[in-house]
């Protein structure tokens, strides 16, 4: 076992605290170009395992069946349910599953990534680096979005749209204000997995954390049902946590189902979260790197 400890009245001795804080570049400019080339490298590194993204692509579509076919019986039984028509309801289910990998329901992504560096000890190396901890993680993982909402989005909506007739949206504004909300909630979903992730500098392995995690994010992410369907008290709970944010948000921007006003809330909804989130992990993440103990190395 290695370890990096600082007191509390020198920062010096603080090589996570001052890692984390520091700017990753001095020249103007440099900070983006840093993170341009993190996420870029990130999304080359995701275009790499071809055969898993196939695989992953047509196992979503094989479970937007399964849940179409579902949908459909209930929505036939119940039509209107949760304000959505028929057509709308099934179109839900192929915009959740080309979005699922994306905002990363499941975890994953740099979350495995940090797992393992607790694992070796090179987390103690990351944190030296004159790079900002946080925004390291969080450029890489909008390369992995980005990547996975590309190769994995695309197969499902097809799916959608050749076999069930969806209607997509042929404004582009509607597009553009779509992307802006799958933006927002990568970010919200990155900064519940940063704080997840942050608990293996006490835990030394966050896999406990991560599967309770998991359970929540399905049940409250509008992945299994839109969290409209939820009844009374539950219903109005499920709205106002972050995971609400993931999907059932931006499935509701591409179906115009949030219009105008309930739009604007929306996309409100999820800056918020996104901005309380990344807060929170830097005040975590700067509580943690008070002494960091890895194992490893």
């Amino acid at each position: 076992m290695s370890s990096v400890e600082g007191s509390a009245g020198t920062d010096r001795e603080k090589p996570g605290r001052a890692a984390a804080a520091d700017p990753p570049g001095r020249a103007p400019g440099g900070a983006l170009a840093v993170h341009r080339a993190v996420a870029a490298g990130a999304f080359r590194r995701y275009s790499t395992y071809r055969a898993a993204t196939v695989a992953g692509a047509v196992t979503n579509t094989v479970f937007g069946f399964i849940l179409a076919y579902t949908f459909l019986a209930l929505w036939q039984a119940r039509p209107g349910l949760g304000g959505y028509d028929t057509d709308q309801a099934v179109a839900y289910i192929w915009i959740s599953q080309a979005l699922l990998v994306t905002v990363a329901v499941w975890g994953g992504g740099f979350q495995d990534d940090i797992q393992e560096r607790f694992r070796t000890g090179d987390i103690a190396v990351d944190l030296y680096r004159p790079v900002d901890f946080q925004a390291w993680w969080l450029s890489a993982d909008l390369g992995r979005a980005a990547f996975h909402l590309l190769a994995r989005g695309t197969l499902p909506t097809l799916a959608g749209v050749l076999a069930f007739g969806i209607r997509l949206p042929g404004s582009p504004l509607v597009w553009a204000v779509f992307l802006l909300s799958v933006l927002l909630a990568v970010t919200v979903s990155f900064g519940l997995r940063f704080l997840v992730a942050l608990t293996g500098f006490w835990l030394h392995d966050s896999e406990g954390v991560r599967a309770v995690v998991l359970v929540v994010a399905m049940f409250f992410s509008g992945m299994l049902l839109p969290i409209t369907l939820f009844p009374g008290w539950l219903g109005d709970l499920a709205a106002v946590l972050p995971w609400s944010a993931l999907i059932q948000i931006p499935t509701d921007v591409l179906l115009e189902h949030r219009t105008g006003t309930a739009l604007a809330a929306g996309l409100a909804f999820q800056l918020a979260w996104a901005a309380v989130l990344l807060a929170l992990g830097r005040a975590v993440l700067a509580l943690a790197v008070r002494k960091v103990v890895v194992q490893g190395g």
